[in-house]
């Protein structure tokens, strides 16, 4: 498979669009760096990835990508055991409010976690990937960093940047053949949606935003996906 040999680096990987984009490389044989805040849900996925998927190796370290110091720590140790191919930046975190009203201290939190988390990731990791003039990294934005709505306040404001950050990185990366695609999901059936009962398919699957991402990876070199924006087939809600 065209993953098996290939590095990948995925934050926030214990559960959700992470443990999904997870296993989507790990079938194909990869060998996985991820991270995550909980430490037992990042051994409790690896433990369910590896049983699923013995051919690909699953590597994780307890981070919170939110304090730049274990960012910089979890780039090191990345680094020291391979160059990266693949970065996935999807840890990030959701809490509503408006900006005339949420708590005071919300925008700094949710533009660390949403925002600074990939930035010094990809910072730290990029000089190997630069050298080896070759690899793809996929932002994980979201549909809020297209379209402001209700209650999104912070939260919108910091996809917005993570948005501005991709589109960036994309045009400094060209000249050194790096991919960079910014991917904007809709509503997805993730824990954060409780008990939701989504038989009527209501709500997108983790599995569909992992699977194209897996599919933005097979492209010859001369092609790449910017942009990748899933809804719900029946609109946002």
């Amino acid at each position: 498979m065209e993953n098996s040999n290939k590095h990948i680096i995925i934050t926030g990987a214990s559960k959700g669009i992470g443990k999904a984009i997870a296993n989507g490389f790990a079938a194909e044989g990869a060998t996985l760096y991820i991270c995550a805040r909980n430490e037992i849900d990042m051994y409790t996925a690896i433990a369910q990835i590896q049983t699923n998927c013995p051919n690909s190796i699953v590597l994780g370290k307890v981070v919170d990508m939110a304090i730049k110091a274990e960012v910089l720590a979890f780039a090191a140790w990345v680094n020291a055991q391979c160059t990266p191919d693949i970065i996935v930046n999807n840890a990030g975190q959701f809490l509503p409010g408006s900006v005339y009203n949420e708590a005071d201290g919300l925008l700094e939190k949710l533009i660390e976690t949403n925002l600074y988390s990939a930035y010094y990731l990809t910072r730290a990791l990029l000089p190997k990937m630069m050298e080896q003039k070759k690899g793809y990294i996929f932002n994980i934005c979201s549909i809020a960093s297209l379209q402001a709505y209700s209650n999104g306040g912070s939260y919108s404001i910091s996809k917005f940047a993570l948005m501005g950050f991709s589109k960036n990185l994309r045009e400094e990366l060209k000249p050194y053949n790096i991919k960079v695609a910014a991917v904007y999901p809709g509503a997805v059936l993730t824990n954060s949606w409780g008990n939701y009962d989504n038989s009527t398919h209501r709500i997108m699957e983790a599995t569909d935003v992992a699977t194209m991402i897996l599919a933005a990876t097979k492209l010859s070199a001369a092609a790449v996906i910017e942009d990748i924006v899933l809804r719900p087939q029946q609109g946002d809600l």
